[in-house]
């Protein structure tokens, strides 16, 4: 309260500022305004505690299932440095635009995809960037880029809580979050961090994703808990939030991402989450 006070805060929650400049006992409306040619119907970030969990394969599936059932359907690549979503579509051409923005990439499903590779000379160069010049490409990739009429924007999100998912949430007007996780020991300290972030910044959490849950034994179909006993059940319970879906590990999808065919592939372990969404 002490810091709140110092900084010219009234209110006992001033997250919506994040202590940005002084903040007022009502929290300041950063959103940037859209493309003046996006017209977009709702925003979702797919989010996670932490790396390595997934998280680029479930925002990929969210969005090619929402895309099978016929909506326009975007994806905002906000994770600058280490971005794999156009090559999970085979798209390795460069964006272009004009005086009046970008246009994204369009995959062969129609999936509308910005990314910082599809601006870079060469898509293996290393983005070595500080994190307030990463933070102000992703805003403009959605005040810049001209994403026509869609009904989703998926965003992925790069993992942990720092400079982009706090300027994502502040800049754009988020409807809702996925949060991605793993079954590790470590799952109920990092989904909470993912979800009080959201809670903080005042955006519903829409449920929680497991990828890696179990793995089938091809002979005798027996599922393998190859990452540990899942405890997602228990921290969803804890937050009052839905589990979405829990993903095994499963070659098909694997291999639709290696052999850069994900405009092919369908993703049914996930079918509650687009339900939710």
């Amino acid at each position: 309260m002490a810091e709140e006070q110092q900084n010219g805060c009234t209110s006992s929650d001033c997250a919506g500022c994040a202590h940005v400049g002084s903040c007022s006992s009502k929290p300041q409306d950063l959103r940037e305004p859209a493309n003046p040619f996006s017209k977009i119907k709702k925003v979702i970030a797919v989010v996670s505690g932490k790396g390595g969990v997934g998280k680029s394969l479930v925002t990929a599936s969210l969005a090619r299932m929402m895309r099978e059932q016929g909506f326009q359907v975007g994806i905002l690549d906000a994770d600058v440095t280490g971005p794999s979503i156009p090559k999970m579509y085979g798209i390795h051409e460069k964006a272009k635009g004009d005086e009046a923005g970008i246009f994204p990439c369009e995959a062969k499903d129609g999936t509308r995809i910005m990314s910082v590779n599809l601006l870079l000379e060469n898509e293996s160069d290393p983005v070595i960037w500080r994190g307030p010049v990463i933070a102000g490409v992703v805003t403009q990739f959605w005040t810049d880029v001209m994403w026509g009429e869609l009904d989703y924007l998926f965003v992925d999100m790069p993992p942990g809580t720092g400079d982009v998912p706090l300027t994502v949430f502040q800049s754009l007007p988020v409807d809702g979050v996925v949060i991605v996780t793993s079954p590790q020991d470590l799952v109920q300290m990092i989904v909470k961090k993912a979800f009080n972030m959201a809670k903080a910044m005042n955006i519903p959490v829409l449920g929680i994703v497991e990828n890696y849950s179990y793995l089938v034994c091809p002979d005798c179909g027996k599922q393998i808990s190859v990452f540990g006993v899942s405890h997602v059940d228990q921290a969803a319970e804890e937050l009052g939030i839905p589990v979405l879906g829990k993903m095994p590990i499963d070659a098909r999808l694997a291999e639709a991402v290696e052999n850069e065919k994900f405009h092919e592939i369908s993703n049914e372990y996930l079918k509650a989450a687009v339900n939710q969404i």
